[in-house]
Parts: C-alpha cells; structure tokens; sequence
C-alpha cells in the first residue's frame, strides 16, 4: 500500500506553532481582539489582517518552522508502517515559503525520518495522488481533503480541534491523533486480506 503524507499539521506540529505565533502577534504586535473567524484556516481568515500584516507575519515563517517538533506519536508510527511495509510518498506545499526543500530534508535527517518519496511545493495533491497512485492521503487541510475526496482518493483528514468538520463518507475519515491513523491503516489491510 502507498500512503501519502503530507508535513506540516500531520508530521510536524508547524500548524500549532503558527496559531500560536499568530494569537500572540495579534494580541501583543497588533493590539488586536484576537480570532474573528475561527473557522478560518489561514492567518489572514482568522483574524482579518491586512495585507501589510499577513506580510510581516509570513516573513516570520521560517523561524516558526524551524522550532517546530514532531507531532506525538508521529515517528513512532510511520516506523511502524514502514516496518509494515508500506510505501511511503511526501506530498506537500512546503518548499514555497519557510524552509527551503534542503531545510526540509535536513529536519528529516535530524528526526532520522525515512520517506520512500517527496513531492514539494505541491498546491493540487490530488493530481500527484493520482500519478503516484495513492492509496492514502493523510492531510490536514480541510481544502485539500475536499479535493481528494472529490477525485475519489482514500484520505484521513487529521482535524485539529479548530478546523473545518468535514462528513465523512468511503472516502473520508476523520482521525485526531497518529494512533487512530495506525488503527485505520492496520483495519484497512485486513479488510483487504479478507477479500
């Protein structure tokens, strides 16, 4: 089985450490009311900045990436699937701002994270999902879930308490955490076994 996976929210906590980062440049930077639209996923939606704000804020990117650790449970897992098996294909956007792709692969040295592929600065997962033939996305943007979804892509949609709730369906699964992702991987291939 080849399962995509992408970075930041699903291996790295880089999505925390920027609404964190964001909550306290509004309170502290701005002097603003903190966020306006929880449902946002972006800074910009959340708070009603201006673009010279989201501008400065942006420009702090790679110092958040940086510091950034890895989810819990995350390397224990994907260890796991790889002792499993499974093939295992980066799909994200990271690469376009922040940490360049070398910074990337760096991290991944530092963490001894092991990845059978990367696809970078990807914005239309659902094409390389596609190409590669995945049989897993693991995301947690609610936009690209619902691309994924819409191209009839397996995809387990790794929802933080503040995101989008999405209706799950045969191709939709919310999951919270990296066990709940080993116990649906793990499920899902003795279903297929059975068959």
């Amino acid at each position: 089985m080849k399962i995509g996976v992408d970075l930041d929210g699903v291996v790295f906590d880089s999505e925390n450490e920027i609404r964190i980062q964001a909550e306290l440049d509004d309170l502290l930077k701005y002097k603003r009311n903190g966020v306006e639209h929880p449902e946002g996923f972006w800074e910009i939606d959340r708070y009603n900045w201006t673009d010279e704000q989201l501008i400065e804020f942006r420009s702090g990117i790679r110092e958040i990436l940086e510091r950034s650790n890895l989810m819990p449970g995350a390397k224990r897992i994907l260890d796991m699937l790889k002792k499993d098996g499974y093939e295992l294909v980066v799909i994200t956007a990271r690469g376009r701002i922040g940490l360049s792709v070398e910074e990337c692969i760096q991290q991944f040295k530092e963490y001894n994270l092991e990845f059978d592929k990367c696809y970078w600065k990807v914005e239309d997962k659902a094409e390389i999902c596609k190409k590669e033939n995945i049989d897993l996305m693991i995301d947690d943007s609610p936009i690209h879930c619902k691309n994924l979804v819409e191209n009839k892509i397996k995809t387990l949609y790794f929802r933080d308490v503040n995101r989008e709730k999405l209706e799950e369906n045969e191709y939709l699964k919310e999951v919270n955490h990296w066990g709940e992702i080993y116990r649906y991987i793990y499920n899902l291939n003795m279903e297929e076994k059975t068959k």
